[in-house]
C-alpha cells in the first residue's frame, strides 16, 4: 500500500471561520486534502485565539519559528510533497527555506485575496482617482507579484483577479488557478424553513474590522448612506456585526439614530436569517466577500457595490442590487426592504448563484488534476517558469540573508 502524500500548510493565523472569510477558506481547502487521504501538517507562528477553530484530530499542528534555522531541519524531516503558503508574506519568509530543505515539494501560494489589489484600490480611493497601471509599482504589489512568479502555482479565490493579472500584467495563465468558496450541497440548498419576508426585519451589515475595507464601509454607511436610508425607512434599524471592534468604530453606536454596533456575531448566518436586507457598501477590496456569501446562505438579499459583487456573481443575476452611485444604492435598499415582491424575487435568485458558482464538486477534480500535472518531472523547466526561477535565485538570496542576519542578531542579544 502506498504511503499517503504529505501536505505542509503554512498559515499566517490559525483559522477563525467565525471571524473572517479567510478562516472559512482555509478549512475548506484543508478538507479537500483530508478527504483524499493526505497526511496534513498545519504550522503557524501566530498564537491561538479564543475563536481559533479546532482542527480535526487527524491534522498535525506545530508552531513556526521566525528567522530560525531550526526550521530547515523541521521542514526536511516532514518531507512534504506539497507546501501551501496561505499569504505571500509566508512565501517570502519561508519559501527559500522550503526550496532548500524540500526541493522536491510543490510550492503553492494561496493569496486568500490579492492583497496588493486591495491596497492599490484603497490608495486610489484616498486620492479620489481611478486605479492606474503605475499603481502596480508599489512595494507591496512588487512583493506579491514576485511571490506569484516564484511559486509553482498560485490559487486565487476570484476569477476577476485572474483576469486582472493576465490581461493587465501578462502573468501566464499556467501559473494561476481559481479556487473560490467551496460549498457542499447541504450548505447551498436552502431549507424550506428559511424565514420569509414577513418574518424578518431591519438591516444588517457584517465584517471583520481588522480588514480595512470593512471599517471603511461602516464609516461610509454611518456618515453618507444611513441618514437618508433611515429617513425613508424610519422604523428600521441597522445592526453592524464584526470581530475585533476598535474603539473608534464603537463610537458610531447610536441607538437613537437606529445605528447599532454589536461586535462579533457568534453565528453570522443565523443573524442573516433574522434580517431583511444585508448592506455592504464596499468602496475598495479584493477577493470574494464572505459577508455576502453568509447573506446568501441565510437567505438574505443584499445591496452592495461592483467591488462587493466582483468575482461572486459571474453570469448569474444578483440576489438584491449592485450599485455604484450612492443615491441609486439607497433607492435599491429601500425598495428591497419595503417591497415584498422585489424581496422575494431577489431571495429566489440565491440558490442558482450558490450552486452555479460555489459547488465544491465542480472544483475538486480539476484541483487534484492540476496537482498531478505539477508533480510531473519536467514542469519546472517550462519556459513560463523562467522568471520565477530568476526571482528564486536572486531575490530569495536577499530574503535569506536578511533572515539569517536577524537570527544572528537575536542570538547576540540574548
Amino acid at each position: 500500500m502506498n504511503a499517503p502524500q504529505k501536505l505542509l500548510y503554512l498559515a499566517a493565523n490559525w483559522p477563525e471561520p467565525a471571524s473572517s472569510a479567510a478562516g472559512t477558506r482555509s478549512l475548506q481547502l484543508l478538507s479537500l486534502f483530508l478527504e483524499t487521504g493526505w497526511d496534513i501538517t498545519v504550522m503557524s507562528a501566530a498564537e491561538r485565539r479564543a475563536h481559533s477553530a479546532p482542527l480535526p484530530s487527524t491534522i498535525h499542528t506545530q508552531s513556526l519559528l521566525l528567522n530560525d534555522s531550526k526550521m530547515d531541519k523541521v521542514f526536511a524531516s516532514l518531507s512534504p510533497d506539497v507546501v501551501i503558503f496561505d499569504r505571500f508574506m509566508l512565501e517570502e519568509q519561508y519559501g527559500w527555506r522550503i526550496a532548500k530543505s524540500c526541493p522536491q515539494a510543490i510550492r503553492i501560494l494561496d493569496t486568500i485575496d490579492l492583497h496588493c489589489l486591495r491596497e492599490i484600490r484603497h490608495q486610489a480611493l484616498k486620492d479620489q482617482r481611478p486605479r492606474d497601471f503605475p499603481d502596480w509599482f508599489r512595494d507591496s504589489a512588487m512583493r506579491e507579484l514576485a511571490s506569484i512568479y516564484r511559486s509553482d502555482l498560485t490559487y486565487l479565490i476570484s476569477d476577476a483577479e485572474k483576469e486582472i493579472l493576465t490581461t493587465e500584467l501578462n502573468i501566464p495563465e499556467s501559473l494561476l488557478e481559481v479556487l473560490p468558496f467551496l460549498l457542499r450541497p447541504e450548505e447551498y440548498t436552502r431549507s424550506p424553513n428559511t424565514p420569509a419576508y414577513s418574518q424578518r426585519q431591519n438591516f444588517i451589515s457584517i465584517g471583520n474590522f481588522r480588514h480595512a475595507p470593512n471599517a471603511d464601509a461602516v464609516r461610509h454607511l454611518y456618515h453618507d448612506l444611513w441618514p437618508s436610508l433611515r429617513n425613508k425607512c424610519p422604523q428600521a434599524t441597522l445592526t453592524v456585526f464584526g470581530a475585533d471592534l476598535p474603539p473608534a468604530l464603537q463610537q458610531l453606536h447610536q441607538p437613537p439614530k437606529g445605528f447599532l454596533i454589536c461586535g462579533r456575531a457568534e453565528n453570522a448566518i443565523q443573524e442573516m436569517e433574522r434580517a431583511r436586507v444585508c448592506l455592504a457598501p464596499l468602496r475598495f477590496g479584493a477577493g470574494l466577500k464572505g459577508k455576502l456569501l453568509d447573506a446568501m446562505l441565510g437567505g438574505c438579499p443584499s445591496v452592495t457595490t461592483p467591488i462587493g459583487a466582483e468575482g461572486m456573481q459571474g453570469p448569474f443575476l444578483w440576489p438584491g442590487a449592485v450599485e455604484a452611485d450612492p443615491e441609486k444604492w439607497i433607492e435599491a435598499a429601500v425598495s428591497l426592504y419595503q417591497d415584498e415582491k422585489a424581496w422575494n424575487t431577489a431571495h429566489n435568485l440565491i440558490p442558482p448563484l450558490l450552486s452555479g458558482r460555489f459547488n465544491r464538486e465542480s472544483f475538486r477534480r480539476p484541483f487534484f488534476d492540476k496537482l498531478a500535472t505539477l508533480q510531473s518531472p519536467h514542469f519546472r523547466n517550462a519556459p513560463d517558469r523562467l522568471i520565477g526561477a530568476l526571482l528564486q535565485h536572486h531575490q530569495h538570496r536577499s530574503t535569506e540573508y536578511m533572515s539569517r542576519w536577524i537570527e544572528a542578531k537575536n542570538k547576540n542579544t540574548l
